[in-house]
């Protein structure tokens, strides 16, 4: 990326707010006597999860994973590396992962069988965003917020290069 980076919102903080009350709402209703387990993906989906979190009025554990296939470049190397792992056993207990964005599917794929390994009681994903025209491996989300163009999108958390995750509007960076 050169130095002339331009950055256009593709959607608003208030659009952003909107949608994650909209699946507060949704995840409210599945796990409201659940006491899930909040599996966020660091480092993209820590303010997602955040303002996520701060919606749900009932009893949770929030962990968080650490997960690379990036790098510092804008395409997948589809090469996991888990950076951090669970703290707790998470045997029969539901988990809902949260995620910022689903590229290629490879990365939620392997947490995934990473945690069924654990034996939870049952696994849904919570997605802010998912771009469908890279997938590579299927993704079953439960809970989606934006499908976004075949574009690399910074903002809100999402990073390009540890750049832009303080902006408050998910953009695209051109």
């Amino acid at each position: 990326m050169t130095n002339k980076q331009e950055l256009k919102i593709l959607f608003s903080f208030k659009e952003i707010e909107a949608t994650v009350n909209r699946l507060a709402e949704q995840i409210r209703k599945d796990y409201y006597d659940k006491n899930p387990v909040i599996i966020s993906i660091l480092k993209g989906s820590f303010v997602f999860t955040a303002d996520l979190v701060r919606r749900l009025d009932f009893p949770m554990e929030v962990e968080f994973v650490r997960l690379a296939s990036y790098g510092k470049g804008q395409t997948s190397s589809g090469k996991i590396i888990v950076k951090q792992g669970l703290h707790f056993p998470i045997k029969n207990r539901n988990i809902l992962i949260v995620e910022d964005i689903i590229d290629t599917g490879y990365t939620l794929s392997f947490l995934i069988d990473y945690l069924k390994k654990r034996e939870p009681l049952s696994i849904k994903l919570c997605a802010l965003a998912d771009k469908p025209s890279r997938r590579q491996v299927p993704i079953a989300i439960d809970y989606l917020g934006f499908t976004v163009p075949n574009k690399f999108i910074v903002g809100y958390g999402i990073d390009y290069s540890e750049k832009y995750r303080y902006l408050p509007d998910i953009c695209v960076l051109e």
